[in-house]
């Protein structure tokens, strides 16, 4: 077994994540099977309690793991599934599992000596590394080849450092030519003097060297391509050979990094470090490549009106993102997000604060499609339920996620059954008309870990449904699910008598996974995330509906073929087809530049 760290230096953000990825996309095309670990040297379990706010999105796994996000761009980049024990956090090591430190303490394992973080700790940690990286994440057989470690945070946090040791002693655990260590570190360009500055990374790697740790190879994260002296500088003072230092430049789309590191030779770097030379083939990236190209290459948009609670921070949304991206790419669309904060649409905003609520309808009623995410407690949701009622009666394509499958239901209960109180028990627990209720094997008492988690299998209860005919037309798919609250299956009769249908259901037919409108051009909602299983090249069906529906082209799509794998054929192959707008007209909607809303332009996602 190889493995390769990647560690990170100077400032956080700098895209450690991608940069793992990207080596894991690299190393694949070379032939190499690979495996990802992802540290959080955080005291948390796991990301579960985390608000998006402090740690972006939530990712979740098959297995019900609710991971850092990172995971999701390993999933999404190398098309693996991983596991929960693909996360390692301090609260996992000392107290979360069966087997932990505080476990074997406890259980007298250790046989009356004390405690320590070293050997104790870092043993477990090492152990840990070993065990996992012989789980097969790419559907085969037997062990993997390579496991790309990344170490959340920054050289110098006070919470790495035993994970720094750790990994110190890893190194000399697996022996000479079985492990790299790759550095991401900042080259900051003076806009001044317009120079590269080589100090902060001479004085990270000798913060990472201090601790025990040497760098083979350096990926340099700086505006633009390294000068050679600044190269010669680096491989000076940091003792890295020169060839082995990298470039990761600002690019139009995180698709080109891994042929930014193709370029420039990395995997030979990486192979010469790990004796792999001669045992491998040239990477083999001409799909990425084209789809790198493609996603650059696109000027016809399509807006899609984000109406959600956590706007500010575009992680939030992650998942999301990129599937919306995916779908766009595949159908040769220019991805728009107009970003909404869903409480700016309520009337007490209005009296409030009267441009922002102008700005907020005027994105919403200039929007092709309208996507309302998941999220949790009562902030916005009135807003929210305001979305979906202007999407239903305008006849706007819609996609709510989770809560916005929720929202949906509740504003058809108030609107055309006319139960004014009609609500979820999450915001009113003591509504007449609960659409809404809480699981009951759920826990109000415990947040972490409690809710209704990971894959689950979801049975088409219609064949002629658009939801199931964006699926292929199978039986019963398997998605993944993050949720608290369902939809209160008491109200199901009445709700379909009124024109609401549910196509989707669980095994027991007492769960309700999909609902459409099926005099609505594309109005689904969606208990599970689809954004999850969302992959480049191969888009989540009901995102590439909403944005085939965006573009007036959801028939096309739907008759298009008759299995998933092949519904993008006649629309993804480059033929130049008039678009047909949710206005009416042929004529594309003007690109904004309003940064309050629409900073995320599809470039960067």
């Amino acid at each position: 077994m190889k493995y390769v760290l990647v560690t990170g230096g100077v400032v956080s953000g700098l895209g450690k994540g991608v940069t793992a990825s990207s080596i894991g996309v690299l190393l694949k095309a070379c032939g190499l099977r690979v495996t990802c670990i992802k540290i959080d040297p955080y005291l948390n379990t796991d990301a579960g309690t985390m608000s998006p706010f402090e740690h972006g999105e939530v990712f979740v796994l098959d297995d019900g793991g609710e991971v850092d996000l990172d995971l999701g761009n390993y999933e999404r980049f190398m098309d693996i599934k991983l596991t929960r024990d693909n996360n390692i956090t301090t609260g996992k090591i000392y107290q979360a599992s069966v087997g932990s430190v505080i476990d074997k303490e406890r259980k007298g394992d250790y046989l009356g000596k004390t405690v320590q973080v070293v050997p104790h700790i870092t043993d477990e940690i090492q152990d840990w590394i070993e065990r996992v990286a012989m789980i097969p994440v790419d559907g085969k057989e037997g062990p993997v080849d390579v496991c790309v470690i990344e170490l959340g945070g920054t050289i110098g946090d006070i919470e790495s450092m035993p994970f720094i040791e750790a990994l110190g002693q890893f190194s000399y655990r697996v022996g000479p030519g079985n492990f790299c260590l790759i550095h991401v570190s900042l080259v900051p360009v003076l806009n001044v003097v317009g120079e590269q500055k080589t100090k902060p990374t001479q004085h990270s790697v000798r913060g990472l060297r201090g601790q025990g740790l040497t760098p083979n190879i350096l990926a340099c994260r700086s505006t633009v391509a390294l000068d050679d002296n600044v190269k010669g500088k680096l491989s000076q003072f940091c003792h890295v050979p020169e060839q082995n230092i990298i470039t990761l430049y600002d690019v139009p789309n995180i698709w080109h990094i891994p042929l930014l590191l193709r370029d420039q030779k990395a995997h030979e770097a990486i192979f010469k470090v790990l004796n792999l030379q001669g045992t491998t083939k040239e990477p083999l990236l001409k799909e990425w490549t084209s789809r790198a190209e493609i996603c650059d290459g696109l000027h016809e948009p399509v807006r899609i009106a984000m109406v959600g609670k956590y706007t500010g921070l575009s992680d939030a949304y992650l998942s999301i993102l990129k599937a919306l991206l995916h779908a766009s790419v595949d159908l040769r669309k220019k991805l728009v997000i107009d970003w909404i904060p869903a409480c700016d649409l309520e009337d007490a905003t209005e009296k409030e604060n009267p441009d922002a609520y102008k700005a907020a309808w005027k994105l919403l009623k200039g929007a092709d499609g309208i996507l309302v995410p998941g999220g949790f407690g009562n902030r916005g949701v009135q807003g929210k339920i305001l979305a979906a009622k202007y999407a239903r009666e305008h006849r706007i394509p819609y996609l709510g996620i989770c809560l916005g499958m929720q929202v949906a239901v509740i504003e058809f209960a108030r609107s055309v059954l006319n139960l004014r109180d009609a609500n979820s028990t999450e915001f009113d627990p003591n509504t007449k008309n609960p659409c809404v209720i809480f699981m009951p094997e759920g826990s109000k008492t415990h947040m972490g870990g409690t809710m209704r988690l990971g894959s689950r299998r979801t049975y088409f209860q219609i064949k002629d449904c658009k939801s199931a005919k964006l699926y292929g037309n199978r039986t019963f798919i398997d998605e993944r699910h993050r949720h608290r609250y369902e939809v209160n299956p008491d109200m199901i009769a009445r709700l379909e008598n009124a024109g609401l249908s549910f196509t989707g259901k669980d095994e027991t037919s007492q769960r309700m996974e999909i609902v459409e409108l099926p005099n609505h051009p594309y109005f689904i909602g969606v208990q599970f995330h689809p954004e999850y299983k969302s992959r480049p090249g191969k888009p989540s069906p009901l995102f590439l509906g909403l944005i085939a529906a965006a573009c007036g082209q959801l028939d096309t799509l739907i008759q298009g073929s008759g299995s998933q794998g092949n519904l993008s054929a006649k629309l993804g192959n480059g033929i130049a087809m008039e678009k047909v707008y949710q206005k009416g007209t042929t004529k594309p909607a003007k690109v904004l530049s309003d940064g309050l809303y629409s900073y995320c332009n599809g470039v960067q996602v």
